[in-house]
């Protein structure tokens, strides 16, 4: 059984091997048909992109104007293709500040870009799209203080002091008193203070909130380009070998009275017509004969592998 996979095995690689050659290349057409002036050479060009196969490309002899043409080389040549269009695209840079000295400095008037597909060029910055905006907020607390005045007490007492006030809506805690004497009076020949005025500083907290930020976004626009290798131009070309008679016609090969054929006269004298322009077809029997050998090939190896697969049963049928 193992001898007969390996055969089958076999017949399939033989077949694979052969299988490029089977699939012949898609056939190409030439842009463009240049015969010599004497005749004795037609140019056809083809242009193609880099990824097709040049496979396409017929070879093969053909017959023009009673002539015979024969290829004798075939040039390549990469041809550049200049690609431009209109581009824009839009630049996002952030700034501590909103003003519009501050957003142009960091905005040059012209800068370089690269496209995704390869393009480069020069945009300007067009002044009428540049947008400021807000990037957030943040906060910040600080402390506040404040001072009131307490007159004409008749002590150094606190408790004619209050603990707390408002200010500006905030609430604020005592946090100090000076005492200052208003008035003295004469005891004992010695001045003594009778009349005192408080000086008491509160203190507070204030939330504030600022801008963390700006973003700034504006467009540039211009054109980009790039020098591509977008086409491959090959050249095919075929010079005049013999000369082919036309052969008489089968009504009437042999008539005494017939006259006698022209002398052949130089394609390169005669004016070109559209039809000597057109690319001959000759049908390549070679094309056909492979895909029957691989089908042969596997069916032999399909027919000795069912050989074997019969002698190995009628052998074990007679044990």
């Amino acid at each position: 059984m193992k001898q007969i996979w390996l055969i089958v095995l076999a017949a399939f690689l033989l077949a694979m091997s052969l299988s490029p050659h089977v699939l012949a290349a898609e056939i190409c057409y030439p842009v463009a048909v240049e015969q010599s002036e004497d005749g004795a050479e037609i140019r056809k060009t083809y242009d193609l992109a880099p990824e097709e196969d040049p496979g396409g490309i017929p070879r093969s002899d053909f017959e023009q104007n009673g002539w015979h043409y024969t290829l004798t080389d075939l040039l390549k040549q990469e041809t550049p293709e200049y690609q431009e269009r209109e581009y824009s695209e839009t630049v996002t840079v952030t700034s501590k500040n909103k003003d519009m000295e501050s957003v142009l400095a960091l905005l040059p008037q012209e800068k370089e870009f690269v496209t995704e597909d390869g393009l480069s060029g020069t945009l300007t910055l067009q002044l009428s799209t540049v947008r400021v905006e807000t990037a957030g907020y943040g906060s910040s607390t600080k402390t506040v203080t404040t001072t009131r005045s307490y007159p004409n007490l008749e002590s150094q007492d606190t408790q004619y002091i209050p603990k707390s006030i408002q200010d500006g809506g905030r609430t604020m805690t005592l946090q100090d008193i000076s005492w200052q004497t208003a008035n003295t009076a004469n005891v004992d020949d010695f001045a003594l203070g009778d009349r005192y005025t408080a000086v008491a500083t509160y203190t507070g907290t204030t939330t504030s909130s600022y801008v963390t930020g700006y973003n700034v976004s504006a467009e540039y626009s211009g054109t980009v380009s790039r020098i591509a290798l977008d086409r491959v131009r090959y050249v095919a070309i075929f010079e005049r070998t013999t000369f082919v008679p036309e052969e008489p016609t089968p009504e009437d090969p042999g008539d005494p009275t017939a006259p006698e054929p022209e002398a052949p006269v130089d394609p390169g004298e005669l004016p070109e017509s559209p039809e000597d322009s057109s690319p001959g077809f000759h049908f390549n029997w070679a094309l056909l004969l492979i895909p029957l050998a691989v089908v042969a090939v596997g069916g032999g190896g399909l027919g000795i592998a069912l050989f074997l697969r019969r002698r190995s049963e009628s052998r074990e049928e007679m044990h």
